[in-house]
């Protein structure tokens, strides 16, 4: 049997599956994250660690024994600081965290071709902007510094006393240059920030050490068990549901949506709405990154006083539609595509007469719009797919697959049973243990749904105007205020 741990934000999972690739069991467990000051998000490590054995039992529980091989997945862009004790330092900086926007600044202001190689959106909560920001406000930690690694990374040092990361991760850092894949030297040289705290880089399938005594008594597993080095969560994601040949393409809706798509290769651009990062194999897939899916939705749902039943019931109720509203899903800023953090919420174009229903309805609307406006700036990148696996605990009811397939005119494949980050990582635990020598003996199961047809869309075009010029025109009106 093979074990995969996804180190989440709130959470970590664990998961069994048997020389099959078939699920044996799971279990999942949570931790704070903490906010000492507003825009900041910390964890502690410690949290990880305990929630990590308590996951690993339950879901092992008897079958212990029986595990050949382990894999990690884990949540990407956080900084967890080492000493010389190879001990936390300090509460780990995690991908949510803001303070670091006058260093993103700084770096803007670096010459293009020291940025250029990175690839990737100059955005707060990267671990290199959060190490920056370190040095700026907590000199003594930073100076105590001697490694820094990524919150799976660190789980991974904890269970085989190994340092070490991989590509996925280290792409994720905004301190990796994406096409010679390797830490971007210029650019650390034009921070002066030491590369000897880097961890060296190996393959994601490769052992990257093997479970120590202690832990392994921890867990109740075999001591010396194999421990792949991993993948970043959407990298794990991507592997877990046999996404990994250019043109496979993921649409994830959750609390914020992704569009994830594995691609030939990358043009390193400045300061881009999208980000490009490598999977397994040393692959590459480009991301859209949307803030606002389920988030915004629990936000309107609180303005307009409907429960969640009644959400879908006046969202999709027939012969009603919007009633000409425009709602911009901009609650939380947006990255994708347009990469304004100030960006705002609104309805926009509401008459005497106009319904709450109608509300309702331009809720889903403008989510979708948001995400068509991603995939369109996508494919002006050379990004395409002929269908779109769709995933997520926000995309399960039936007439919003349809409205997001009717809006992006894309044909969706539901997949919510076909895999995931900690079964990606599972994955990796096989290979690990020389259980599969290859992706391809992977036995990824075919995706269960049947695809939703996109319908013609009349007024489709229209819509998009509207909602494209809706945003221009009060980021217009901001900007002469």
């Amino acid at each position: 049997m093979y074990l995969g741990i996804d180190l989440g934000t709130g959470s970590v999972k664990a998961l069994l599956i048997d020389d099959d690739g078939k699920v044996v069991a799971e279990a999942s467990r949570t931790y704070p994250v903490s906010s000492p000051r507003p825009g900041y998000a910390e964890s502690a490590p410690a949290d990880w660690w305990a929630q990590t054995v308590a996951a690993v039992r339950a879901c092992c529980g008897e079958r212990g024994g029986a595990v050949r091989g382990i894999g990690l997945s884990g949540q990407a862009h956080g900084l967890v600081v080492l000493g010389d004790d190879e001990r936390p330092l300090r509460p780990a900086i995690l991908w949510a965290d803001q303070r670091a926007a006058a260093q993103m600044e700084r770096v803007l202001q670096l010459p293009e071709d020291v940025r250029r190689p990175l690839a990737n959106p100059v955005v707060s909560g990267m671990a290199g902007l959060s190490l920056l920001w370190l040095r700026e406000n907590e000199p003594q930690s930073y100076a105590a510094i001697r490694r820094i690694l990524s919150p799976k990374d660190w789980l991974r040092l904890v269970m085989t006393g190994e340092v070490a990361t991989e590509p996925a991760d280290a792409s994720m850092t905004l301190l990796y240059d994406i096409n010679a894949d390797c830490w971007a030297t210029d650019f650390l040289a034009a921070l002066s920030i030491d590369p000897a705290i880097l961890a060296p880089v190996v393959e994601s399938h490769a052992v990257a050490g093997r479970l120590s005594a202690t832990v392994a008594a921890e867990f109740g597993l075999p001591a010396g068990t194999p421990v792949a080095a991993g993948l970043a969560d959407s990298a794990a994601c991507l592997f877990g549901m046999g996404q990994t040949t250019p043109g496979s393409t993921i649409l994830q809706v959750g609390s914020g949506i992704q569009i994830m798509s594995v691609v030939e290769g990358v043009e390193p651009r400045i300061q881009p709405f999208y980000n490009s990062y490598r999977a397994i194999g040393r692959s590459l897939y480009s991301m859209a990154a949307l803030q606002n899916g389920g988030t915004v939705f629990e936000w309107a749902r609180a303005i307009l006083g409907a429960s969640w039943p009644e959400m879908y019931r006046a969202g999709f109720k027939e012969n009603e539609g919007n009633g000409g509203i425009v709602f911009l899903p901009y609650a939380a800023g947006e990255r994708a595509p347009l990469l304004d953090p100030n960006a705002s919420a609104a309805w926009a174009y509401m008459r005497l007469g106009c319904t709450r229903n109608q509300l309702i309805r331009s809720v889903f609307e403008g989510v979708a719009l948001a995400v068509r406006d991603s995939w369109d700036a996508m494919r002006e990148i050379g990004v395409s797919a002929d269908r779109i696996l769709l995933t997520g605990g926000g995309s399960v009811d039936p007439r919003w697959q349809q409205m997001l397939a009717d809006i992006l005119q894309v044909p969706l494949v539901p997949a919510h049973e076909l895999g995931n980050a900690t079964i990606g990582a599972a994955y990796l635990g096989g290979l690990a243990a020389d259980r599969w020598s290859g992706l391809s003996d992977i036995p990824v199961p075919e995706s269960p749904g049947a695809p939703v047809e996109p319908r013609p869309f009349d007024g489709l075009d229209e819509l998009l105007f509207r909602f494209r010029g809706t945003y221009r025109g009060l980021k217009g009106n901001e900007s002469t205020a």
